[in-house]
């Protein structure tokens, strides 16, 4: 996986399902069970859960359940996926991006168990959670128990940030009120979400071993498979949390092209090197801004068209904010070109989690506003603190 910097030797984290295989193997085992997985759903010698359950004695794989992205994770952002039948097993998948997000009583009926093992990004848009949560509600109005296999926060179980999201604006890319950064993996989000009431399910948590929360997914050994199209690196899931608003704005935030949440860009943005000398001048922890142009991929924002973009280099990832540095960016933007820049809502308000950060951004008053976005992500992580498996 690349890094902007030389990751320390492999810590020897050893994933959920090989915790599962190797010493909890009784809880699935004479269960019919169904999967949510895709394929960040691995061993470290990348073995998918599809094959080892499948093969596992004792266990009979009966359903598979596929997220956003697919059950292969090749479907771009927000394409609904169908449901199919896999070609290795004939195992039935079932979609839950389409018409239904979460699994039916109809799709329950053969399954015992319901087994969830997918590589999260540590972002409360990140909707790979939002399927756990929402099908470990379904198992519970089905009375069926609910197993994650747990998978490391791979940007730190240490940091939060961001603010907490206001019911008033749920949505698929924030189902439940928790920090944007919530550091948590994901068994640690789902005992959390169960133990204060917000999911009703019987929750099973098999946990990594030798996993500790300051460690960034390159330290922990385990080899990396891109969750969804468009987290390549280290870099580019070190900033995604701050840098996906450029989706909810008229700007590209670097899909189609080499470096997604890394670049982004639009045709008026011809001033891109006075934005990075600004910028770089607010001495932003960790990063810098460089101006530069990319043609942009057919299908994308400003798809077919060479753009000016300003990209954002990683230089200390363990100082990075990532969500001052995308408000402080967009502010600068906003600010720059008034005429020009555009909001995309509901989505942009969807993923802040309000609509705080947008009209501090129109206000120019970002300074003004971290500080309270700051208080609420202190305030989530004390009444986490109890759900936490790992040091």
């Amino acid at each position: 996986m690349p890094a902007q910097q030389a990751a320390p030797a492999a810590a020897g984290v050893v994933p959920g399902i090989e915790v599962l295989l190797h010493d909890s193997l009784s809880l699935i085992r004479g269960k019919r069970v169904g999967l949510i997985t895709n394929q960040s759903g691995r061993d470290r010698q990348g073995r998918s859960d599809i094959d080892l359950l499948y093969h596992a004695p004792g266990v009979k794989l009966v359903a598979l359940f596929a997220p956003e992205h697919g059950i292969r994770g090749t479907a771009e952002a927000g394409a609904r996926i169908a449901s199919d039948t896999d070609a290795a097993t004939g195992v039935p998948i079932y979609s839950l991006y389409g018409a239904v997000r979460a699994p039916t009583p109809a799709m329950l009926d053969g399954v015992d168990v319901l087994v969830y093992d997918i590589q999260d990004a540590g972002a409360r848009f990140y909707t790979f959670v939002w399927t756990m949560a929402l099908s470990a509600d379904a198992a519970g109005r089905a009375h069926k128990p609910f197993v994650v296999l747990d998978r490391p926060d791979p940007i730190r179980g240490d940091r939060v940030e961001g603010g907490v999201l206001d019911p008033a604006y749920r949505s698929f890319v924030g189902e439940y009120p928790v920090a944007l950064r919530y550091g948590l993996t994901p068994g640690e989000l789902l005992r959390y979400l169960a133990g204060t009431g917000q999911v009703h399910a019987d929750v099973h948590v098999i946990p990594m071993h030798g996993w500790r929360r300051a460690m960034w997914y390159d330290q922990t050994g385990i080899p990396w498979v891109q969750p969804s199209p468009n987290l390549r690196s280290m870099d580019a899931l070190v900033l995604y949390p701050g840098m996906v608003f450029f989706e909810g704005t008229n700007l590209s935030e670097g899909r189609g092209t080499e470096a997604p949440f890394q670049l982004v860009g639009a045709a008026w943005l011809t001033d891109a090197g006075a934005i990075a000398r600004e910028l770089n001048g607010m001495h932003l922890g960790g990063v810098r801004f460089d101006s530069t142009s990319r043609t942009i991929d057919a299908g994308q924002k400003w798809g077919g068209q060479t753009i000016p973009m300003l990209h954002v280099s990683v230089t200390d990832r363990d100082r990075v904010q990532p969500v001052a540095v995308a408000a402080y960016m967009l502010q600068v933007i906003r600010r720059m070109h008034t005429l020009e820049f555009r909001w995309a809502l509901p989505h942009m308000d969807e993923l802040a989690g309000s609509d705080a950060l947008r009209k501090a951004i129109d206000a120019g008053t970002v300074a003004g506003l971290l500080p309270r976005l700051d208080a609420q992500s202190r305030a989530f992580r004390r009444d986490a603190a109890k759900y936490r498996l790992y040091r």
